[in-house]
């Protein structure tokens, strides 16, 4: 199969959708901090914080859930992303919401192989890494994989609504 480092315990909805969808990816446990976000896993693993993309789990006012894709070292415009969906509003959803719309606990949310397929947005500078980093599903997981293969099997709607 196109993985590399497969790790024990590290089976999850999301690499399985990897696998299926032919993406080469590489595996990445780290000790999981509690709170501790993108800045304790790049730490944790060694690499640049702007290259661990975080998955937050948003709705727009009609309550339909998004998922945005950010660099860990940014945050996300609410007013520049609702602009970009043409929507009123834009807000992150309660955790317990999230987990309902992703099968994922909050702290392990992947955009691949969530419960039911959502619409994804992406901040189109993740585009211009090398290689990014990205929750695998479940807390102290990450998948490293390029962009381009990212963008071919979630076919995201590129956005620009990143602030430090």
């Amino acid at each position: 199969m196109p993985r590399e480092g497969k790790q024990a315990g590290t089976e999850t909805p999301a690499t399985g959708f990897l696998r299926a969808h032919r993406v080469v990816y590489a595996e990445h446990v780290y000790p999981y901090v509690e709170k501790g976000g993108t800045a304790a896993s790049s730490a944790a693993l060694g690499v640049d914080e702007h290259a661990v993309v975080k998955t937050l789990v948003m709705e727009d006012e009609e309550k339909a859930p998004w998922l945005v894709l950010m660099h860990g070292d940014l945050q996300v415009s609410l007013k520049a992303l609702a602009r970009a969906l043409g929507k009123k509003r834009v807000e992150p959803c309660k955790p317990e919401v999230a987990q309902r719309h992703t099968g994922y606990l909050v702290g392990g949310t992947s955009p691949f192989g969530t419960r039911k397929r959502l619409p994804v947005c992406c901040e189109e500078t993740i585009g211009a890494l090398p290689k990014l980093y990205i929750n695998g599903g479940k807390r102290g997981f990450l998948v490293s994989l390029t962009p381009a293969e990212l963008v071919r099997v979630l076919q995201p709607r590129l956005v620009r609504c990143g602030q430090p």
